[in-house]
């Protein structure tokens, strides 16, 4: 099964951390809107991409065989110190040398992960940086709305996140441009996942990148939503996991998917969640995917078991429509 899975961060690492269990060919196209630590620094002083996100998706595949766990571990490690390398991580500044070498973040990736033995793909959503535009509610008395750039200043406001927008700062008119590789990716999948992650930050934003947008809703793959365990401080606070599906088909309401993945012990109203599942023409699949050990976070063996679940009932009633 060639599998793509799209976001960002922690969130897109427990997917392709799940998906490695299912397939070996998957592909991770990720945001490259992080303006925040490590990234955030290399992208101001070098001009490229952030490379953050793209480092977790890079660790996430990596093989735990022939030595490549130890170089995913030396790839996630970052520097302490008071020095200038504090807080860098060590396969961001691999990536950025890689990237300015190579002059091609696609090919830099390309070569990083035959470094650490992924058997899959990392591709960016854009090969240039891109800036996330939220429209903000509650920061004022005066019922106003606010107008909040930065992936790191959405991610933490303690306002009511409405819409976001993508720009591409470099780009005469602003509008993101997609990466090639992905689109292509998109086209040739039997099967697309969105979320977990950051919703606003890095699971939409791959909704406004008008060419990815029309890829993923054009596209026959088989499309699934996994949703977070719990809302996030600031950006998603208060919201329930209908919500969630609410605002992701505000963003992009031609959308159709298949299934929507949330676990048993999150959905206060299973009721409410399928019929927003049902508005996405989804069917919502509730499971035990929660990590007891580690709160706020999924169980890769338990997501597989659940990704495999959804794709076989899926298929099944695909097989009876046709």
């Amino acid at each position: 099964m060639r599998a793509v899975a799209l976001g960002g961060g922690h969130g897109l690492h427990a997917t392709l951390t799940a998906l490695r269990r299912v397939t070996p060919d998957v592909t991770a196209v990720v945001t490259v809107a992080d303006d925040g630590g490590s990234s955030g620094r290399l992208r101001r002083e070098l001009g490229l991409l952030p490379p953050g996100d793209l480092r977790q998706a890079l660790a996430a595949l990596a093989a735990e065989e022939d030595g490549g766990s130890l170089w995913a571990e030396v790839f996630q490690h970052r520097f302490g110190g008071n020095g200038a390398l504090t807080g860098h991580a060590v396969g961001n500044l691999l990536l950025a040398g890689l990237f300015e070498v190579l002059g091609d973040p696609v090919a830099a990736l390309d070569e990083a992960r035959k470094l650490i033995g992924v058997s899959g793909r990392v591709l960016p959503m854009s090969t240039e940086p891109l800036e996330i535009e939220a429209q903000v509610a509650g920061l004022s008395d005066d019922g106003a709305v606010r107008t909040i750039r930065g992936q790191v200043a959405v991610a933490t406001t303690p306002g009511q996140v409405e819409r976001i927008e993508l720009r591409a700062p470099g780009r005469s008119g602003g509008v993101p441009k997609a990466c090639a590789e992905a689109l292509a990716a998109v086209a040739g999948a039997d099967a697309v996942f969105l979320g977990p992650g950051s919703w606003f930050t890095s699971v939409l934003p791959h909704l406004l990148v008008p060419e990815l947008h029309d890829a993923l809703v054009r596209t026959e793959a088989v499309k699934i939503v996994i949703l977070n365990l719990v809302p996030q401080p600031g950006e998603t606070a208060g919201f329930s996991p209908e919500r969630h599906l609410d605002v992701l088909f505000q963003h992009a309401p031609g959308l159709k998917v298949d299934a929507v993945i949330a676990d048993r012990g999150s959905v206060a109203v299973p009721a409410r969640l399928a019929d927003a599942a049902a508005g996405l023409g989804a069917r919502a699949l509730f499971g035990r995917v929660a990590d007891p050990n580690v709160a706020g976070s999924h169980d890769p063996d338990a997501l597989a078991a659940c990704v495999r679940e959804a794709l076989d009932a899926i298929g099944r009633r695909k097989g009876r429509r046709g």
